[in-house]
């Protein structure tokens, strides 16, 4: 009890000539021993590599895991060394309730078809996105994690031991000076000076030796920089994986969708205009080209009735129309169309599904459903 007592009472006056130390050398009332050039370039290049480690890890958290609750809840399950549940994609659970509401619909027809054709892609996008969760968390989000709480935690508990090092060093230089200048006063001072010179020597060589283990580690902070790199690149790879999957999926898509050509233009007659291709049937996604030029209508009233020239706009009915694609026209009771223009179209009775009358200024002309999107 008596030896805990004495070292309590001497980490208490060490502590004590540090602080005073520390706090007359902010004043400007005391020396400060500066660590040399190199050392001090190591500690702003380590310095810079955690704080920018560290913001990249959280955004990429956020990347990853958008919603702040299930990252807080993956936080604790990883401090209580527990499995992280396996969580659901959001395109998953799309998927599900497209696949849900197509079994109320009726499965037979063609939106409920359409429903499970896409909710099934959606949920192999949320595979893909489950995927590329797990593979950028081991390969890129843990390396990043184990620098910050592991080796940058090791650097800073050397650094802090080098700072009292020195400050140790400091205090034995200005004793020795004070006992220097009593010396030059009373030569009963001499042994104080002994004493203070071997204390300083002693504090020295604490001092370099802390100096060189900080050293080493500091200058572990290039490999580290290397280990991040290939971890960078295992990143990307995942990320280009993942869209060029995605990509894919969503191709397959469209070629599912394809097949039913007419789908959207089943209540035509009816409503007055056609309702227009779907984003995902007119290809907007990269990579898609333009729809093949529908067939010319043929249906009989059309072909011997239906006199371009002679048609007129209907009193309701008609909408603005953006062109996706540009088109030739095949003859003149067509109109040619540029891509990104916006047009007027609307219908009328007994023509073909698959096309409108397009106007644009005072040219008028039929136009592919196809190529469009109906705006309003």
């Amino acid at each position: 009890m008596d030896f805990n007592v004495k070292k309590l009472a001497s980490d208490a006056g060490v502590f004590f000539t540090r602080a005073v130390q520390y706090t007359e050398e902010k004043l400007g009332q005391a020396e400060k021993t500066e660590l040399d050039a190199h050392l001090e370039n190591l500690i702003a290049r380590a310095d810079c590599t955690k704080n920018w480690t560290e913001k990249i890890f959280r955004q990429t958290e956020v990347l990853l895991q958008p919603n702040p609750s299930a990252r807080i809840e993956e936080f604790f399950y990883e401090k209580l060394d527990r499995k992280i549940p396996s969580r659901t994609t959001n395109a998953e659970l799309l998927g599900q309730y497209m696949q849900d509401a197509a079994k109320e619909f009726g499965p037979g027809t063609p939106y409920g078809s359409t429903l499970i054709t896409v909710g099934e892609f959606q949920k192999r996008l949320g595979g893909a996105e489950r995927e590329f969760l797990h593979t950028s968390a081991i390969n890129f989000l843990t390396p990043l994690r184990n620098f910050l709480e592991g080796d940058w935690k090791t650097i800073s508990k050397e650094r802090r031991l080098l700072e009292n090092r020195r400050l140790d060093l400091d205090v034995c230089k200005a004793r020795l000076k004070k006992a220097k200048s009593a010396e030059a006063k009373a030569a009963l001072w001499s042994e104080e000076v002994d004493k203070a010179e071997h204390e300083l020597r002693v504090a020295q060589t604490e001092f370099d030796r802390q100096a060189e283990v900080t050293r080493l580690l500091l200058e572990g902070i290039s490999s580290t920089h290397v280990n991040h790199l290939r971890c960078l690149h295992e990143f990307v790879e995942a990320q280009a994986a993942y869209y060029i999957q995605c990509h894919k999926h969503m191709q397959d898509l469209q070629k599912e969708l394809s097949r039913f050509p007419n789908a959207f233009a089943v209540n035509a007659s009816t409503s007055g205009v056609s309702t227009g291709p779907s984003p995902l049937s007119t290809a907007t996604l990269p990579g898609a080209s333009s729809p093949s030029r529908p067939p010319n209508p043929s249906n009989a009233l059309e072909s011997s009735t239906l006199k371009i020239e002679e048609v007129k706009p209907p009193a309701t009915g008609t909408r603005k129309a953006k062109v996706l694609y540009d088109y030739d026209a095949a003859d003149t009771s067509e109109l040619s169309l540029l891509s990104d223009e916006l047009i007027t179209v609307y219908t009328v009775p007994g023509m073909d599904p698959d096309w409108l009358i397009g106007e644009r200024g005072n040219q008028k002309g039929k136009v592919p459903v196809t190529y469009l999107e109906l705006l309003s």
